[in-house]
């Protein structure tokens, strides 16, 4: 869903059933849809090492984390998507994962800092946001950090993304982060106010009351209440969708229907409602769960597995609930907007 929305934001559809297609190496033969499929995979994939802890140890506003986010990034995504072209001039510039551009770029009305002053500006960013700060503080910084980031504009590309990514792995620093809830499908839902709102605090400050800096306090307070509205409105979003009698409610809907296509076994939904209420489920235990011999329960199970409602490390190994996306289309509506295959 986060990998979706971000890329949704850069004007890149990649539809959720492709990204998982993807996901099982299960590429488009169209070159375009397929170098789109591998950006989606390379998103999930440094999303996954931000959740895991395995992202770079240095705080999240550093230049070397957003340089490592970058690098990781851009080092996963095909060569044809490297290159960007100067609007004006028509010249390709080729990017380079990890490294801070040495050109002058202009976005809109507004050029970043290059050279010696995007060096100055990356390490004021860094002493800002890393100073002494309560925690109510610390929340209020990611918008801020995340505009800020993206005036300063270090990168030839890929500059969205990575900010996203930064304002994820600030969140989950603080504990309040998590990958079930995603900021990005807020903006992307808002996306001319998300766009708006970051091209109005790239403005000069307007009298001796708009701050103390260069740049224009109160539009910097618009986006920032702009973008933690957006977070609140997201993590209710999912605590909605995510509560068990709702969410099992859907599942047992689901359940019924394919039952009655004979897509799957009767009671299949007794498991996977265990596997919601339980986490995860022995396999000895399905029997009893069902009240059927093994034999039996074996063609339940075996249902559940190949439709990718279940899954398991092993043969062995207990199950666990998984989310296709043709199941999570019917569990969890109106997570991402209605899609053909």
């Amino acid at each position: 869903m986060n990998c979706y929305y971000s890329n949704l934001i850069e004007g890149h559809n990649t539809l959720p059933r492709d990204i998982e297609r993807a996901l099982a190496k299960k590429y488009s033969t169209e070159p375009k849809k397929k170098n789109l499929q591998l950006e989606a995979v390379a998103h999930i994939e440094v999303q996954r090492k931000i959740d895991t802890g395995e992202d770079a140890k240095s705080e999240p506003v550093s230049l070397n984390y957003v340089c490592w986010l970058h690098r990781e990034f851009c080092s996963r995504l095909p060569e044809e998507l490297l290159w960007v072209e100067n609007p004006d001039t028509g010249e390709r510039l080729h990017v380079t994962p990890g490294e801070v551009r040495t050109r002058t770029v202009k976005i809109g009305l507004h050029v970043p800092p290059t050279g010696e002053d995007l060096q100055k500006c990356m390490k004021r960013l860094e002493e800002a946001y890393t100073a002494p700060l309560s925690k109510f503080s610390k929340v209020i910084a990611v918008p801020a950090a995340h505009h800020r980031l993206l005036w300063i504009h270090p990168f030839l590309d890929g500059n969205g993304r990575v900010a996203r990514l930064m304002a994820h792995a600030m969140f989950n620093r603080l504990g309040i982060g998590s990958s079930l809830w995603s900021v990005s499908r807020g903006l992307a839902r808002n996306v001319a106010d998300y766009k708006g709102l970051l091209m109005a605090a790239d403005r000069p400050r307007e009298n001796d009351y708009d701050g103390r800096g260069n740049l224009s306090e109160h539009a910097l307070l618009e986006f920032c209440r702009f973008f933690l509205r957006i977070s609140i409105d997201q993590v209710r979003f999912m605590q909605s969708l995510l509560d068990p009698g709702n969410l099992l409610r859907r599942i047992e809907l689901y359940s019924r229907d394919e039952v009655e296509a004979r897509r799957l076994p009767k009671l299949s939904y007794v498991v996977l409602r265990e596997a919601v209420l339980a986490g995860e489920i022995e396999r000895g235990r399905v029997p009893a769960i069902v009240n059927l011999q093994e034999r039996a329960t074996r063609n339940i199970t075996s249902a559940l597995l190949e439709k990718k409602l279940l899954v398991s490390n092993s043969p062995k190994a207990p199950l666990r609930l998984a989310f296709p996306t043709e199941a999570v289309e019917r569990w969890f509506p109106s997570l991402y907007p209605t899609t053909g295959d």
